[in-house]
């Protein structure tokens, strides 16, 4: 693992704990409904029923396919009421990433790691794709998607001072920051709102971007 970003980089407009910030819960969805739709076809895509999940960073909702069933969903997140009214959960667990970033589970537990909207909050990625390494089994993928809204005073610079097309190399290179990870993919779709009504003004939709990448198979000596 090597570091990727210099500690200006880390820092957060509103430097006080991320615990604080999230201690109300906020029962809203973070995206539209085209982005939402976009990230459930993706899951539909690339992952398989009977999988292990491990939800990251995740809250009451986690845009699951309902038909879907897998063998258990284990959730992460920064509140817990929000956690508890999850559906999809079958466990969850609260923690701050950016005071402790080891996560409580043994190696190769999960076949996916999904982490929506949030990557753009953490101080040190390159510790948190180290323990998503480590948690995945040999084989397994780890989706990370965004869009280009955010918590402007909880993002780290680093993610506030890119562009768009930036943002999605910068989670490229927290992928490639630990060694066996497969060569990331990214996925890039523009907002399903027509064109011709963001124009007029008359509405506006979220970009869908995701990087996906695999834990390679462990080589037999």
């Amino acid at each position: 693992m090597k570091a990727l970003l210099q500690s200006p980089q880390r820092t957060k407009l509103d430097p006080t704990s991320d615990t604080l910030f999230y201690e109300a819960p906020r029962f809203v969805t973070h995206v539209d409904e085209g982005f939402i739709q976009q990230l459930t076809e993706l899951y539909r895509e690339r992952l398989q029923p009977g999988m292990k999940i491990f939800d990251m960073m995740s809250s009451w909702v986690s845009h699951l396919p309902s038909e879907m069933t897998f063998e258990r969903v284990e959730g992460h997140g920064m509140n817990a009421e929000e956690l508890a009214k999850n559906p999809c959960l079958d466990h969850y667990f609260v923690q701050n990433l950016n005071e402790i970033d080891q996560l409580p589970f043994a190696d190769h537990t999960f076949d996916a790691v999904l982490n929506t909207v949030s990557v753009q909050y953490l101080q040190y990625p390159e510790a948190v794709f180290a323990e998503i390494y480590r948690i995945l089994k040999p084989g397994g993928i780890a989706i990370i998607s965004f869009s280009n809204r955010m918590f402007y005073q909880k993002a780290i610079a680093a993610w506030r001072d890119d562009s768009e097309a930036q943002r999605v190399e910068l989670v490229k290179q927290y992928f490639q920051s630990v060694p066996g990870f497969g060569r990331p993919e990214a996925v890039v779709r523009p907002s399903t709102v027509p064109a011709i009504m963001q124009m007029l003004g008359l509405a506006s939709g979220d970009p869908f971007y995701a990087v996906i990448a695999e834990r390679m198979e462990l080589l037999v000596q």
